[in-house]
């Protein structure tokens, strides 16, 4: 007998696991094929969506292309996502130099949507990675590397170290010295979180899975809407928080809320957990929890003292915005900060 075909197909991004009749309902006749993509995503409606890419893709893709121009001019290359999806990208590669442009998809708030990354590239005798203009430095703790370090994140800064292995490959040669940089970071970088999360003079290169979440109204609302029908759910604020939650709570269905608290709404009898880094929860329960602390942001505050009472109390409040729902602080590595049942 022929197999049957499954319900749900999981979201190769983000696991969701996505109901076929809402592949059905779409009038897209290439919507399964984009979804199972990753670079779409899709509503119980039937619309699609369309993933972004972060700056670590973007970044990868420039570093990749300047090695590869040492070789030969390249107006386009494909990178590895560190979610395991090839992404093609179109560059301006020649003479040793990249430039990439970041796409944000169909996200309403990204400000660095049209960004462009650029690279230089040069043989070496051994292969190296340096963080030039507009790549932004990390001034406080608990963030994606040491004080004074540049701010690319450990996924990001990964996904790059691979790029430039594959157009060493590509290109025949053995190893290169890359500088990344990003003529109008320093100016975008204001419109970002940056300042006040301790980060000078430019943008993060982060991306832990390489693409960037089409949140927007619609998202946002169905994604609240279908928590409501579910019996055992985890919600997290991001993609730390949501890989840690499948691993700690494998039997609730994982959904990646990003900031939007403020909509989440479950009942008595739902077995409901909030998981994630503490600063968008404990923000949210309590926007003024760093008045009179002498830090800069949650995270320093967490990384330096985590008995700090501003941490309980902050807790205590969003356990009052969300009574019926179990609340759980991690620690970068997964381990439970504090929890409120």
């Amino acid at each position: 007998m022929p197999e049957r075909e499954p319900e749900i197909i999981a979201d190769p991004v983000s696991g969701f696991g996505i109901p076929l009749s809402w592949i059905r309902s779409s009038p897209d006749p290439g919507a399964l094929e984009k979804v199972l993509s990753g670079r779409w995503t899709i509503l119980s409606s039937g619309q699609l969506l369309k993933r972004g890419l972060t700056t670590g893709t973007v970044a990868s893709a420039a570093a990749k292309g300047a090695v590869i121009s040492l070789l030969r001019p390249t107006e386009s290359l494909v990178v590895m996502t560190p979610a395991g999806i090839p992404v093609m990208l179109p560059v301006r590669a020649e003479n040793g130099h990249c430039t990439a442009r970041k796409d944000g998809g169909d996200h309403q708030s990204d400000v660095t949507a049209g960004l462009e990354i650029c690279a230089w590239a040069r043989p070496s005798e051994e292969t190296l990675l340096f963080a030039g203009e507009g790549i932004g430095n990390i001034g406080a703790g608990g963030l994606c590397d040491q004080i004074g370090r540049p701010a690319i994140s450990p996924s990001a800064r990964e996904q790059i170290m691979l790029a430039i292995s594959e157009g060493c490959e590509e290109a025949g040669i053995e190893h290169v010295q890359v500088e990344i940089y990003v003529p109008r970071g320093e100016e975008i970088a204001r419109k970002t979180l940056n300042p006040r999360l301790g980060i000078t003079g430019g943008i993060s290169i982060l991306g832990s899975t390489g693409f960037v979440e089409p949140w927007n109204e619609h998202l946002i609302g169905e994604r609240a809407e279908e928590l409501k029908g579910a019996k055992r759910v985890v919600v997290s604020t991001g993609r730390t928080g949501l890989k840690f939650s499948r691993i700690l709570f494998p039997d609730h269905e994982a959904v990646l809320m990003g900031s939007q608290l403020n909509r989440l709404e479950f009942a008595p009898d739902q077995e409901s957990i909030l998981c994630g880094l503490p600063a968008l929860i404990l923000k949210w329960a309590w926007p003024e929890i760093l008045r009179n602390t002498g830090y800069n942001t949650v995270a320093e505050m967490v990384e330096r003292e985590p008995g700090h009472e501003n941490i309980a109390l902050g807790l205590r409040r969003a356990k009052e915005r969300l009574p019926h729902t179990r609340i759980v602080l991690l620690h970068r590595d997964g381990r439970i900060l504090r929890e409120a049942l």
